[in-house]
């Protein structure tokens, strides 16, 4: 049987009209589709922005559905359950985002830095520092090393705190000395428990290194002197706190007096606390020098401080000091009724969070912050 050649020229226009018109009905059908997926897009930031959070999820999730393949839309999704507290939820947006073969690697950075977020605020530690340690030399790498390091202190994991912020510091990111000073303190304080001497000492040469003017690593280095009978080499880091951190010295002045009756260096430290009291006057400063005086000599200091600079715990220490001539049945409730209105005013507050507590804190217990709480109790600042 021959081929008919004439069934060939109608074949071929016939076909490229039918190709024609398919194309254009996928176009349009495409162009429909995409239209309502952006449409509910925009639906779901409005009602996010109206803080409609349950109904701004299902319309994001009705954009993914239409437009599965749009990243965006997954990472609106996935941050969305986050901030709602959804973790598991936003772990599976992202961890699908990450399974996708044609995912560009700047958006796969994206999306792992967006699950190591869901794997620290679901408190999965161990999973946000393998999250946090595969950004290394990405888009997010400072980013990441901040949050290593954040996640380094909250498990008080000092020595590889220590090794991020020295990273951070080298890298040019910022200022990180005074961090690295109270890693360095930490250590310093485990050896001491674990009874290596040698270790703590070698971790407080580290810190005043670090950072020499700092007052923790002073302090520190102050309380260890005087902890193993070397007052003296104790009065010579506290002098220095006096020059560098004035402010500070409050916070060891006491222990400082001890130190100086210890060495037989009383006349020598009196004068210096006189010196630095001329300056920041305190409570504690100008009870201090009292305790160095004479008894008398003591009370007219106490006397004096409170009425140059009139508050309770002055009150208080004055009437400590000159109760011992009066009647104690008179004086008693009077001195009673100060110590109990005096005691929320001796706590210190953080700067950052507001959260107060009787001793000071090198390290706010409630924001996790570094040298927020000011070396002055509320009734001093």
């Amino acid at each position: 049987m021959d081929f008919d050649l004439q069934w060939l020229l109608w074949a071929l226009p016939l076909a490229f009209a039918l190709g024609w018109v398919a194309s254009r009905w996928d176009t349009r059908q495409w162009k429909r589709e995409l239209k309502g997926s952006q449409k509910v897009y925009y639906q779901g930031l409005n009602l996010l922005l109206n803080e409609q959070h349950d109904k701004a999820i299902d319309a994001f999730i009705q954009a993914v559905q239409q437009d599965p393949d749009t990243s965006d839309l997954h990472f609106a999704l996935g941050n969305l359950f986050r901030r709602r507290g959804e973790y598991e939820r936003a772990v599976r947006v992202h961890q699908h985002l990450l399974g996708r073969a044609d995912l560009p690697q700047a958006e796969r950075d994206r999306a792992q830095h967006a699950l190591a977020q869901d794997f620290m605020k679901a408190g999965l530690f161990d999973r946000a520092e393998q999250g946090y340690a595969a950004l290394t030399g990405t888009a997010f790498d400072t980013e990441a090393r901040l949050a290593l390091l954040d996640l380094h202190e909250r498990s008080r994991d000092w020595k590889a705190a220590l090794v991020v912020g020295q990273q951070l510091e080298a890298s040019g990111t910022g200022s990180f000395a005074s961090r690295i000073a109270h890693y360095w303190c930490e250590i310093a304080l485990e050896a001491d428990a674990a009874d290596r001497s040698s270790d703590a000492d070698d971790a407080v040469a580290h810190a005043r290194a670090a950072a020499p003017t700092d007052a923790r690593p002073l302090v520190l280095a102050g309380d260890r002197a005087a902890a193993r009978g070397d007052h003296e080499a104790a009065l010579a880091a506290w002098n220095l706190l006096m020059q560098v951190k004035p402010a500070t010295f409050n916070l060891v002045v006491k222990r400082y007096a001890a130190s100086a009756r210890a060495s037989g260096k009383q006349a020598g430290s009196l004068e210096r606390l006189h010196g630095l009291y001329a300056q920041t006057p305190t409570v504690e400063l100008v009870e201090t020098i009292a305790s160095l005086q004479e008894e008398s000599a003591g009370g007219a200091a106490l006397l004096e401080h409170l009425r140059e600079h009139p508050s309770l715990a002055a009150a208080q220490g004055v009437l400590a000091a000159k109760t011992s001539s009066l009647d104690a049945s008179e004086i008693g409730p009077v001195r009673d009724a100060v110590r109990r209105a005096a005691r929320p005013l001796h706590r210190y507050r953080c700067a950052a969070c507001g959260f107060e507590a009787e001793h000071y804190f090198w390290q706010c217990p409630g924001c996790l912050g570094w040298d927020t709480y000011p070396p002055k109790r509320l009734e001093d600042m």
